[in-house]
């Protein structure tokens, strides 16, 4: 397990490198330029040339590469050319309202997903199994900004049962976890189902039935837990897209998280929040892709990284 962490930690370093590089080339094959958009089109050459000079952009580019990594290794991603405070500050600001909106897109689509997997791993072919089957890949084949708005309409604007945007309480989490994890609910059905279909034929469960053993023990203590290795990995999977790719969604119902404040910098040229949202997320990406590795050793004891 050791050396497996020691490994894992080392693949690290090339990874963020390459992350570092391409966000760093944004800047340079980016459309426009970041000081126009600051200053505005009404600015003079002169201000231009200052402001330019200011931020270094005309040193070379190696020069400008070698300082933006050593200022990432000092844990300084630059300062927001639109708000002038340290990235890091605005996505330590914004993150835990993005942790929080994942969570519970996680919770609602594993607890969804997986309980149709199982029923229906139980039960194949049945009129449940069948019904929730369709709806889960209904909510997969729909965008996301789709789904959203869906929901908005029919909950929010016509039966007022929760509302349209913001952020706050429960009632406000409901919608934008909904439409966030609308998506990983037919994969983990359709993966949980699929798993447990092949234990439940396996020789022990057989053997665990002839012995006399009820129904709901045999499903869900000897089939889950050997079955729930592949569920591991598209929880892991879908959780580091959820606190990665949430920008549709934060956006449709002004969730106050990063994937929010991305989009605005997009919008506003805002090239340094761009790169250092981006490494961020890439980083919390790789890091729990890791601890989902970690996570199956535990879940599965077949499974050992020497």
């Amino acid at each position: 397990m050791i050396r497996f962490l020691a490994l894992r930690l080392a693949l690290l370093v090339p990874t963020l490198l390459g992350v570092l590089l391409v966000t760093f080339l944004l800047l340079y094959v980016a459309p426009g330029d970041p000081v126009q958009a600051m200053v505005g089109e009404r600015a003079d050459s002169a201000t231009i040339a200052r402001l330019r000079a200011e931020l270094r952009l005309d040193d070379p580019l190696p020069a400008q590469f070698g300082r933006y990594v050593g200022n990432v290794v000092r844990g300084d991603l630059g300062t927001s050319y639109i708000t002038g405070r340290p990235i890091v500050s605005d996505l330590i600001e914004r993150f835990p309202a993005t942790l929080r909106l994942a969570g519970a897109a996680m919770i609602f689509a594993a607890l969804l997903g997986i309980s149709i997997g199982v029923y229906g791993a139980w039960r194949p072919g049945s009129w449940g199994d069948r019904f929730s089957a369709m709806t889960a890949y209904a909510g997969v084949s729909f965008p996301v900004y789709w789904v959203g708005l869906l929901l908005i309409l029919v909950f929010a604007v016509t039966l007022r049962w929760l509302p349209a945007s913001g952020y706050g309480g429960f009632v406000f989490l409901v919608l934008p976890a909904v439409t966030l994890g609308m998506r990983s609910v037919a994969f983990l059905s359709r993966m949980t189902r699929a798993a447990m279909q092949e234990v439940l034929q396996s020789d022990f469960v057989r053997t665990a039935r002839a012995k006399g053993l009820r129904e709901a023990p045999i499903v869900l203590s000897h089939g889950f837990r050997n079955a729930l290795l592949p569920v591991v990995t598209v929880l892991g999977l879908d959780f580091g897209s959820y606190l990665t790719g949430s920008i549709l969604t934060e956006t449709i119902f002004s969730w106050p998280g990063v994937g929010r404040y991305v989009l605005t910098a997009i919008e506003k040229r805002d090239l340094p929040a761009v790169q250092g949202s981006i490494l961020f997320l890439s980083f919390v990406f790789v890091l729990v892709n890791l601890i989902t590795d970690l996570v199956y050793a535990k879940v599965d004891p077949r499974v050992a990284y020497d």
